[in-house]
């Protein structure tokens, strides 16, 4: 399609999105009395309206069933969480079986972490991304610390060449036989916070493998955002946030993926707790852990129903429009505001690079923007005019123009405000 910079094409576009409705189905942030462009999903995804009447539920029936709320509940609160396992595993391409949700992100990657980082002899090393997320690498860190090991010793990390932006996959991959049988981890992000590039996972995947290494992923900035197919690639384990992409709410509940192939092992090494334990005899209140046949293995404790409801709420919108529903307006919506960019570009005296890769199966819905010759001051002129998005050092913006909710007059409306403020800045 030739793209046009134009307000009357934007519209144009909109009055031919399918999606175009749903947008009604979140609520803004007003900044000057007016809905905010928001382009920071990729932080923190709107709140959905019904939201609050999946909470609501919950706070009802704690009214006036209090605990009986646990197996009398419309939504009974025991297996509240079973409710999700179906609608994820068609975000991230797995078998209901090896989805649950739980707890919060950082502390699923350690508990998982605990089946599948299990370093002996001379195979202890966990190869990572460099400048990974920091929530990531102090994890990883700690872990190898746990285990006795030296940090600057046991973590390789796979490094940009000089003067790139992203990851070569022949890169990683060549790191990962050069550590050969010392890996006993790969673990990655599977698109990178800063510049949003998207890696080859079933590649990335099938290259750990083959070296004897666990296989595991952070979908932080993945699920919801780009195809997963993470049974297809036989990847061992992968957990989430759900507030990004996902419109969960601030701080809520993790997703996990655990290959079916784990299942069942009474052995495995996992932190255990009740509700792991099995589903039928779980109030039989038994000494022995028997473990759930399924991903629920992995839980420890009951879930909590307040933050699971907004995450559901979302959850069935994804279920409702389908993954490939919300990629095709992803891609279109991205490669629209990639347009806009260039065409504000042409008409002020600023370089604006890209860091995102180009190609559409490299990206997500985010692309990083390096803002040259410019400082925060347009950063803040943004804001202060309409646009939410978000500021990394030195100086990059990151756009994440949600397919749910962003339209394409969004997309327009923010490239004449970013005009106006290089504009403005100039002639002062």
């Amino acid at each position: 399609m030739k793209f046009e910079n134009s307000l009357e094409f934007a519209q144009q576009l909109d009055k031919e999105d399918e999606l175009a409705d749903y947008r009604n189905e979140f609520i803004f942030p007003k900044i000057n009395g007016k809905d905010a462009i928001y382009f920071v999903g990729n932080s923190l995804g709107l709140q959905p309206r019904t939201a609050r009447k999946y909470v609501d539920e919950i706070m009802k029936d704690w009214a006036e069933l209090g605990v009986e709320g646990h197996f009398k509940a419309e939504k009974p609160w025991w297996d509240y969480h079973e409710r999700f396992a179906g609608k994820l595993a068609s975000v991230v391409g797995a078998n209901a079986s090896e989805v649950t949700v739980m707890n919060t992100l950082t502390v699923n990657l350690h508990l998982l972490m605990v089946s599948f980082y299990r370093p002996e002899g001379k195979r202890y090393k966990i190869i990572c991304e460099e400048k990974a997320f920091p929530s990531d690498q102090y994890m990883i860190s700690s872990q190898v610390r746990l285990h006795g090991y030296d940090p600057e010793d046991a973590i390789v990390e796979i490094k940009k060449r000089d003067g790139e932006h992203n990851f070569r996959t022949e890169d990683i991959l060549n790191k990962i036989r050069e550590v050969g049988e010392e890996c006993a981890l790969v673990l990655i992000g599977g698109v990178n916070y800063y510049t949003g590039q998207v890696m080859d996972m079933e590649t990335i995947t099938k290259a750990g493998h083959e070296t004897g290494a666990f296989v595991g992923w952070d979908l932080a900035h993945a699920a919801g955002n780009i195809e997963l197919k993470l049974s297809e690639w036989n990847v061992d384990f992968a957990a989430w946030c759900s507030y990004k992409y996902m419109n969960s709410g601030p701080g809520n509940a993790s997703g996990c993926f655990i290959n079916q192939k784990y299942h069942n092992q009474k052995d495995i090494p996992r932190f255990e707790g009740w509700w792991g334990h099995n589903k039928e005899r779980r109030f039989l209140m038994e000494p022995e852990f028997q473990p759930e046949s399924n991903a629920d293995a992995w839980q420890i404790s009951n879930a909590p129903v307040l933050a699971l409801a907004p995450y559901l709420a979302s959850l069935e919108m994804f279920a409702e429009v389908g993954m490939s529903s919300l990629l095709k307006k992803r891609d279109k919506i991205v490669a629209y505001l990639e347009f806009v960019l260039k065409e504000i570009d042409k008409e002020v005296e600023s370089t604006f690079e890209i860091i995102t890769p180009s190609a559409p199966s490299e990206r997500g819905t985010q692309l990083s923007v390096f803002l040259h010759g410019e400082g925060k001051e347009i950063f803040n002129y943004l804001m202060d005019n309409g646009v939410m998005l978000d500021w990394r050092e030195p100086n990059v913006i990151r756009l994440a123009p949600a397919p749910f909710y962003c339209s394409y007059e969004d997309i327009f409306r923010f490239g004449q405000i970013l005009k106006q403020g290089i504009l403005s800045k100039n002639k002062s």
